[in-house]
């Protein structure tokens, strides 16, 4: 259900950790230093994505990382595990990358690696993929996501054209997990604590429940897949909003992790476009 073009590398690239930093109790900083020699091209995009390379415990790769060769000569258990994670800032001068991270403790793989990530650690990742920013053609934007699309709308809001009117709907657990949001854009942002509630009904009910403005909107909802495919409903179906000004995607849904959902993610965004273009 990606309404996105997805551009991706199919080679590794080496970075190290230049940097860490808690931004709200559960958000971890990493600045990645990337190879001088081998900088990846960032910067079309503000949905930038990279697939972070964790190896299986007592598996070491050679380098450069021969992401081929490994899939060909090892067994599979031996192959890296990968997290996909927004590029949040790349500074092309300092050769810098910044990725922000969900922590909740020791569950995940990414998260963990995150919160113990010290200055010099070596990480491999694949990318950037990526293929949606702010048109500036459109008369209005409309961002929503969970924490996990945090980084995204983040950078999308600080690429908005000088005043471009935006509405953006960011649901969190709670006050304490709010960020700073700038731009140069109109954009009205609506944070949305979740408590004890699932996961995006809070964010549902606000972005259905919102005063529409007239005009061309171009839309990014992104997060878990559950409340994405009702936002998608929502804009595509019940608003109208053509596809080609549609970035949708779920990044993780509740009760799968990253390999069991991207296993099956290409079957469940075709239902969902089966269920969803015919009354569209």
């Amino acid at each position: 259900m990606a309404d996105r073009p997805a551009r991706r590398s199919p080679r590794a690239r080496h970075a190290t950790v230049a940097r860490t930093e808690r931004l709200t109790p559960h958000m971890l900083r990493v600045v990645l230093a990337v190879d001088p020699a081998d900088r990846p091209e960032i910067g079309e995009f503000t949905d930038h994505y990279v697939k972070l390379l964790f190896p299986p415990a007592g598996v070491d790769y050679p380098q450069p990382l021969d992401i081929e060769a490994v899939r060909r000569d090892l067994p599979r258990e031996q192959w890296p595990r990968t997290r996909t994670y927004t590029v949040r800032a790349w500074d092309p001068d300092a050769g810098e990358m910044t990725v922000d991270f969900v922590h909740h403790g020791d569950e995940g793989l990414a998260g963990p690696w995150a919160a113990t990530a010290r200055p010099g650690d070596g990480i491999d990742f694949m990318g950037p993929g990526g293929g949606y920013a702010p048109d500036p053609a459109a008369d209005w934007h409309l961002l929503a996501g969970d924490e996990s699309a945090l980084p995204a709308i983040a950078a999308a809001v600080e690429a908005l054209p000088p005043g471009a009117p935006a509405k953006v709907f960011v649901e969190v657990a709670d006050p304490a997990e709010e960020q700073k949001l700038l731009g140069g854009g109109d954009a009205e942002v609506v944070w949305l604590h979740r408590g004890g509630r699932p996961v995006g009904e809070a964010l549902v009910a606000a972005v259905t429940g919102m005063d529409v403005p007239p005009g061309d909107v171009q839309v990014f909802v992104h997060g878990e897949a559950g409340f994405v495919k009702e936002l998608r409903r929502f804009v595509r179906v019940e608003r109208g909003v053509p596809r080609e000004r549609l970035s949708v995607s779920g990044y993780w849904r509740r009760g799968a992790d990253e390999d069991g959902w991207q296993s099956s993610k290409r079957e469940w965004n075709a239902e969902v476009e089966r269920e969803q273009e015919g009354g569209a």
